[in-house]
């Protein structure tokens, strides 16, 4: 798998399928791993936290979840790029497990968010075995809490876990918890509500455009207004100046 370093950090030329692939045989093997999603957002905090840029560093597979990153793949030498959103990798990952016969688990959301994706999930893959599931409360948890969480996600047997925390909380959380939680811990953000339908998406042609974020600020400005006016006016000067300097140098 090609990989190239945007701004900082590593994001990999993957796809729907190998990802599936690879996510598939970590689990059936019950190895303790996992996987960011990334976006713009990704990136910058990684940026502005030297911390965080080694948690997803260290991850064992970073995909491209926004377009920026796709288009950054393309123009850094790897042409064939294509993104992999979390809320699409979901359903992809759950085909497969449902077709290895792999238990599966959901740790985000509220209870009720939790609860609609649940039932909507289960009637879409009528053969996925949900084994565990909990929607922890917005605060840390305190260490018997999370020893207690550990312990009832590894005798619940799930071989994926699907996290769905904001960033940077769930990579830092998966990051945390590797070598401990014997799953391959898939980080996919805002997906749990969109899955559970109780938040719009953006139509695939804004998708498609790179304009997502513009949908998302429109449906929640006061939530995600800050974060975007501060990460991608920076993110477009930084990666330019990175193309600048790769195409100077003779590409690769």
């Amino acid at each position: 798998m090609t990989s190239r370093v945007i701004v900082g950090i590593r994001v990999d030329g993957t796809s729907y399928q190998d990802a599936a692939r690879r996510v598939t045989s970590w689990a059936r093997a019950g190895e303790s791993r996992y996987v960011a999603v990334a976006t713009v957002n990704n990136v910058m905090e990684a940026y502005d936290s030297p911390e965080f840029r080694r948690i997803m560093n260290e991850a064992d597979l970073v995909t491209p979840d926004g377009m920026p990153l796709v288009w950054g793949l393309r123009l850094l030498g790897i042409p064939g790029a294509t993104r992999v959103y979390g809320p699409d990798l979901t359903p992809v990952l759950l085909r497969a497990a449902e077709d290895n016969s792999l238990p599966v688990g959901f740790y985000g959301a509220t209870p009720e968010v939790l609860e609609l994706l649940l039932a909507r999930l289960r009637r879409r893959f009528p053969q996925i075995r949900i084994t565990y599931a909990y929607a922890p409360p917005f605060r840390a948890l305190s260490a018997e809490e999370d020893a207690r969480v550990v312990d009832e996600i590894e005798r619940a047997g799930a071989r994926i876990l699907f996290v769905g925390l904001s960033t940077p909380k769930q990579e830092r959380w998966m990051a945390a918890h590797r070598g401990r939680i014997p799953a391959v811990m898939v980080g996919v953000g805002a997906a749990f509500d969109f899955l559970a339908g109780v938040k719009p998406q953006a139509p695939r042609w804004m998708q498609r455009a790179g304009l997502e974020w513009l949908f998302r600020l429109a449906t929640e400005p006061r939530r995600l207004g800050r974060r975007y006016l501060k990460h991608n006016p920076r993110f477009a000067w930084l990666f330019t100046k990175q193309v600048l300097a790769f195409r100077l140098s003779g590409g690769l």
